[in-house]
């Protein structure tokens, strides 16, 4: 039997778009603007009054500049949709927010609680670093892991639990930190040429970044710095003389220049020793991780 519906219902495959589409169109209709660089980021800005709105399925995080407008946008929503205003912001997708006088403090206590009594290690002691630094894989070594199945899902659920100085997750600090850490999907001729890959990784990210700010009503007015240990790569950056030895790179990774040339990115260079992303891509000695991880203005938690 074949059906046709006069509306979207929930749990078809369309009822995602069609619910963030109704939303959406409300919002413009309240004065919001959906953001190009979020599509879940909605920003009101009209004269003194700025909030903005955050979406995430049917979970909606709201500020606004004063609390009269903030009443007036929550009663606009309630008249348009069934919701309940759960007051003041405690908890949101598993990440628990304090406010301080300083700002708001974001961690997931309980949650990293919740994954420790899964795997059965309420009791265990912490390491110095996240990463043995004299390990050695194998897939002959050791024993097999009894479920795999288990063994993958505690795995996923630390890949979006932000513990300070963990290499494969997301970090909070006096500031943000957006990285990624992955393997390069080509093969390159020289440590210039990988260096001069990440560099564009890192200008895009930083443009995009920027775009954020600017749709907030924050635009950057100095540019944003780039840090790269490989001088050659930092000249790859600002020279567009076509060398023999770099010629073949791909003409969208120059992008770079472009960026250097208008004033948004300066592409720097920073010794070893100062490189505070190993933090995210190897094994460190715990001095070095100890130090590298203050540099965060990260705590031990």
């Amino acid at each position: 039997m074949v059906c046709r519906l006069n509306k979207s219902l929930y749990g078809l495959k369309q009822a995602p778009r069609v619910w963030y589409s109704r939303f959406a169109t409300f919002l413009v209709t309240l004065g919001f603007t959906k953001a190009k660089s979020d599509t879940s980021l909605f920003v009101y800005c009209h004269g003194a009054e700025t909030a903005y709105l955050l979406l995430y399925v049917d979970d909606i995080v709201l500020t606004a500049s004063s609390q009269h407008l903030l009443q007036r946008i929550i009663s606009s929503l309630q008249q348009e949709f069934a919701m309940k205003d759960l007051g003041v912001l405690h908890h949101f997708l598993g990440v628990t927010v304090e406010p301080r006088p300083s700002g708001l403090l974001l961690h997931q206590r309980q949650y990293t609680l919740d994954i420790l009594e899964r795997a059965g290690m309420t009791d265990c002691n912490p390491c110095s670093t996240p990463v043995d630094t004299q390990a050695k894989l194998s897939e002959d070594a050791g024993a097999l892991v009894a479920d795999p199945t288990a063994y993958r899902s505690l795995a996923g659920a630390l890949h979006i639990s932000p513990s300070p100085g963990r290499t494969s997750l997301t970090q909070f600090s006096s500031n943000l930190v957006s990285w990624s850490s992955k393997r390069q999907p080509v093969v390159s001729r020289s440590s210039a040429e990988a260096e001069y890959r990440v560099v564009a990784n890192g200008v895009a990210e930083a443009s995009w970044l920027r775009q954020l700010l600017a749709e907030l009503h924050s635009p950057l007015a100095k540019s944003t710095l780039i840090y790269c240990d490989n001088v050659s790569a930092i000249y790859l950056s600002t020279n567009p003389v076509q060398h023999q030895r770099t010629k073949h790179v791909e003409i969208d990774l120059h992008f770079v220049r472009d960026r250097v040339a208008i004033g948004d990115v300066r592409v720097l260079h920073v010794p070893n020793t100062s490189q505070f992303a190993y933090i995210f891509t190897k094994g460190l000695p715990s001095l070095t991780f100890s130090e590298f991880r203050s540099n965060f203005n990260i705590s031990h938690g």
